[in-house]
């Protein structure tokens, strides 16, 4: 998505930097605050700007929210797309646990907000999860289900493996509160997480695991 600025010419190292000021304040109130407790007044603050200087940049809540959600689908899309079909299939699908889960570690206000938007229905996003996102499930969940058929993984769902993943991922992010609270301090979630996760997903997989 262009704003009406990047349209029209370059922008200018200050106008980038402002811009980017705006979409960092923006993300820290949408994730806090979801869609609807957001304000442009409020990002406009958060960012030191103005809220005529803030419309300069982005004509609504609207513009700022539909930027930061197409930049993150992006982001969130990457880990799935580098599943690769040559790989090792145990190892591949570790390797995506790992990078969901670091995503999650990195990136936690940007799970938030993608979670703020699905639990509204996805009004603003409805469109890409029901095109680019669940073309490129459907890809890789058909790629688990060749690796189930060739008996190289265990035989499950592949759709609900991948949901699975999600879940248990992107849990850290969007109730770190939650998390850190019931493990206390002198814990890293993450650092904890990683090892669990490695086994838990290491042994769901083996193929000598299979159901039938």
């Amino acid at each position: 998505m262009q704003d009406r600025q990047t349209a029209e010419r370059p922008l200018t190292r200050i106008q980038r930097k402002n811009r980017q000021t705006i979409l960092e304040a923006a993300l820290d109130a949408f994730s806090s605050y979801g869609f609807r407790g957001t304000t442009v007044d409020q990002i406009a603050e958060l960012a030191g700007l103005s809220k005529p200087n803030l419309l300069y940049y982005f004509p609504s809540k609207e513009a700022i929210h539909a930027e930061l959600l197409s930049m993150l689908l992006d982001t969130w899309l990457d880990p799935l797309r580098a599943l690769d079909p040559e790989g090792e299939p145990v190892a591949e699908i570790l390797g995506y646990v790992r990078r969901k889960l670091e995503l999650s570690r990195d990136y936690p206000r940007e799970s938030r907000l993608f979670a703020n938007e699905i639990l509204q229905g996805a009004p603003r996003i409805m469109e890409a999860l029901e095109g680019e996102l669940k073309a490129l499930v459907d890809e890789k969940a058909a790629l688990l289900a060749d690796w189930a058929a060739a008996g190289r993984i265990a035989d499950l769902p592949p759709h609900h493996l991948i949901f699975s993943i999600w879940a248990l991922t992107q849990h850290y992010a969007d109730f770190d509160v939650q998390v850190r609270a019931v493990l206390g301090p002198g814990h890293d979630p993450y650092a904890e997480a990683q090892g669990f996760l490695d086994t838990l997903f290491g042994k769901l997989l083996a193929p000598d695991q299979r159901n039938g």
